[in-house]
C-alpha cells in the first residue's frame, strides 16, 4: 500500500535535484546560446571539492569554497568560449565537450575506485510519515531545492538581473543598445549554474547513495532530458521537465517488478525515452518556444 506514496516522494525528490542541474543547462542556454555539456563534470568537481575539505573546514566552510570553485566556471565562458562566439553555437557546445572530456578524466584519476563521503550532517539518518520511510537527506534536498528555486525564479522574474537576461535572450543588438552589459550577464549566468551544480552534487552523494564515486557526474545526463522536455530555454521549462523526469524514473524504480517484462535496469534509461516521446509530439519541449529567423 505505500509503493504509491514512496514512490512519488522519491520522484519529487529526484525531481527536485534534476531541476537544480536542469536550471543550470537552461540559464547558461539563455544567456549565452550555449548547452553546456561541461556542467556534469562541475557537478563533480563540486562534489569532489567538498569530500576533500569537510575535514579540515568543516562541511558548510567545504561547501563554500566548493561552490566558489565552481562558479569560477564562468572563467570558462570569459576566458575560452568569448573567444569563438562569433564562430557560432555550435563551436561554443563543442568546446564544452572537450572540457568536459578533461575535466572528468583528470577527477577520474583522483578518485579512481574510491568512493568518497562529504560529511554531511543527515548521515543515514531516516524519518517515517505517512506509512513511509525516507531519508532525511532527501527531505532536506526538497527544502533546499525550493528555498533556491523560489529565489530563482524572483530574482528572474522581478530583478534587473532577470530582465536583463531576458532581453539578452531574445535580442542580443536591441540588449546591448539598451545598455545590457551581456559579458557581465554570461558570466552570472555561468557561476550561478555551476554553484547550483554543487548542491546538487551534496544530495546526490548523500545517503541513501553510498557516496561520491568518478560516475556520479554523469547523473547530470540524466537531467539534461529534463531540460529537454520542458524546452530548452524554457525556466519554467526546466521545472516541469524535471519533475516529468524524476517521476518517471521513481516510477521505474519502485515497480520493476511488475515492469519486468520490459527488462531490467528500465529507470536507467526512463529520462532518455520519456525525452524521445516528448520530442516525437512536441519537438520544441512541453513548454518550449518555435524559434523564428528573420529573412
Amino acid at each position: 500500500m505505500s509503493t504509491l506514496p514512496q514512490t512519488l516522494f522519491n520522484g519529487l525528490a529526484l525531481g527536485s535535484l534534476y531541476a537544480l542541474i536542469a536550471l543550470g543547462f537552461n540559464l547558461v542556454h539563455k544567456a549565452s546560446h550555449v548547452v553546456n555539456f561541461a556542467h556534469g563534470s562541475l557537478l563533480l568537481l563540486g562534489g569532489y571539492l567538498v569530500a576533500v575539505l569537510h575535514e579540515p573546514l568543516g562541511f558548510l566552510g567545504a561547501v563554500a569554497v566548493a561552490a566558489a570553485g565552481t562558479a569560477a566556471a564562468a572563467m570558462l565562458e570569459a576566458l575560452v568560449l568569448r573567444r569563438v562566439r562569433a564562430s557560432g553555437g555550435a563551436v561554443p557546445t563543442i568546446l564544452t565537450i572537450g572540457v568536459d572530456i578533461l575535466l572528468l578524466t583528470e577527477l577520474g584519476r583522483r578518485i579512481g575506485g574510491e568512493v568518497l563521503h562529504l560529511g554531511d550532517p543527515w548521515g543515514d539518518a531516516v524519518a517515517s510519515f505517512a506509512g513511509i520511510t525516507v531519508a532525511q537527506a532527501r527531505i532536506a534536498s526538497l527544502l533546499v531545492t525550493l528555498v533556491l528555486v523560489g529565489a530563482f525564479l524572483a530574482a528572474f522574474r522581478w530583478s534587473h538581473w532577470g530582465l536583463a537576461i531576458r532581453t539578452l535572450s531574445l535580442d542580443e543588438e536591441a540588449a546591448a543598445l539598451m545598455g545590457v552589459r551581456g559579458g557581465r550577464l554570461r558570466l552570472s549566468a555561468w557561476a550561478l549554474a555551476g554553484l547550483m551544480a554543487t548542491v546538487a552534487a551534496l544530495f546526490l552523494a548523500a545517503f541513501p547513495s553510498p557516496g561520491l564515486d568518478r560516475t556520479t557526474g554523469l547523473i547530470a545526463l540524466k537531467a539534461f532530458p529534463a531540460a529537454v522536455v520542458g524546452g530548452l530555454g524554457s525556466v519554467g521549462g526546466a521545472l516541469l521537465g524535471s519533475l516529468v523526469v524524476g517521476m518517471a524514473e521513481a516510477a521505474a524504480a519502485g515497480y520493476q517488478q511488475q515492469l519486468s517484462v520490459l527488462g531490467g535496469g528500465l529507470a536507467d534509461v526512463a529520462p532518455y525515452l520519456v525525452m524521445v516521446l516528448v520530442l516525437m509530439a512536441r519537438p520544441h519541449g512541453l513548454l518550449g518556444s518555435k524559434e523564428l529567423t528573420r529573412v
